[in-house]
């Protein structure tokens, strides 16, 4: 049985999924990967908890639960200090800290990896994060980044060694596609982000998803995992708040719908509301994700799945925590 002892900064929706899921599985992972978590610090966005003996993680939700902050038990600690100062083997981010890419970095100087859903770390300092991890032997995984569980970063990453990436073109925003949906049936476009936002699929301010911004920010991730770094300020973004009813109506007639599109080609990302076929597997309905590669050898591969909520997301990243130690373990003994 081999322990492995674990940071979590971000004990918001996606943090305390992440906590449930290793109490529930804790006997599984035993059993089937002999790995032991144990949670030595969680950080909210007010206080850390540390203890080096592992944190009750049922007492630790049920004080966020009632006090929706763990400054009850008092620990200032920035994640930079979290990092240098807590002996952990993996740091799990699931903020959405645009600095968090210096805590990243701090993590690997330290010789741990880092878990990620965070997406601006891997949008604008991709390449100095790869390169430090890689210099000390750190993993670096963010599957959950990109349409939450459903594995894309792991498909481009792994699976498809021996072909070239011709285009991907993806729905990777489920937000819009709630609101285009509605739009279709006939409601203005408020009134369909007022229904996204009662029902929880929508922030109380949507700006990053109407922009077009989340699916930029996914799109860059997917071009600098399938091609290479690609500068954010070289991407075309445009968002749904200009379509109208009168939009809506005239792809209807065509037999169309729209829908808000990211394509990546090499040197090339962009990210548009496009009338689509309805038989198109890109013309989805509800929150799911989907993406389509195109490859020189596999021709075309649908991937899809659920694009957003908090245990699909929380999959990825216990996934992500059992990848990262696994192979490190299996250098380690290969190494022997």
């Amino acid at each position: 049985m081999t322990e492995i002892f674990l940071s979590l900064i971000g004990f918001g929706n996606v943090g305390r999924g992440v906590a449930t899921i290793l109490l529930e599985k804790a006997e599984r992972f035993k059993n089937k990967y002999g790995l032991k978590f144990r949670v030595i610090s969680i950080s909210d966005s007010k206080a850390t908890i540390w203890d080096e003996s592992g944190i009750d993680l049922r007492e630790a939700l049920m004080v966020k639960e009632a006090f929706e902050s763990l400054d009850k038990w008092v620990h200032q600690m920035s994640p930079l200090e979290v990092v240098k100062e807590v002996e952990s083997d993996v740091v799990i981010d699931v903020t959405n800290d645009m600095n968090a890419w210096k805590w990243h970095m701090e993590a690997f100087r330290h010789g741990r990896h880092v878990v990620t859903s965070n997406k601006p770390p891997l949008v604008f300092h991709f390449t100095e994060l790869i390169q430090e991890a890689y210099m000390r032997r750190a993993n670096y995984r963010f599957e959950a980044t990109v349409m939450a569980g459903t594995p894309i970063i792991t498909l481009l990453q792994e699976s498809l060694l021996g072909d070239d990436i011709l285009r991907i073109q993806g729905v990777l925003n489920s937000t819009t596609t709630f609101i285009l949906s509605q739009m279709e049936k006939g409601l203005s476009f408020e009134d369909a982000l007022r229904n996204a936002q009662k029902l929880g699929i929508a922030e109380r301010d949507p700006n990053m998803d109407v922009s077009g911004m989340d699916a930029a920010y996914k799109a860059v991730i997917l071009h600098n995992v399938a091609f290479y770094p690609v500068s954010f300020e070289e991407v075309r973004v445009k968002g749904i708040g200009e379509i109208s009813m009168k939009d809506m109506e005239e792809a209807k007639k065509k037999n169309k719908t729209i829908r808000l599109i990211a394509e990546i080609r090499k040197g090339e990302v962009s990210v548009e509301p496009k009338a689509i076929g309805r038989d198109s597997p890109l013309a989805l309905y509800g929150t799911q994700n989907v993406a389509v590669i195109e490859t020189d050898l596999l021709g075309k591969l649908v991937i899809r799945g659920p694009g957003a909520g908090i245990r699909e997301t929380a999959s990825a990243v216990v996934s992500d925590t059992i990848k990262a130690v696994r192979e490190d373990l299996e250098v380690g003994a290969w190494n022997m």
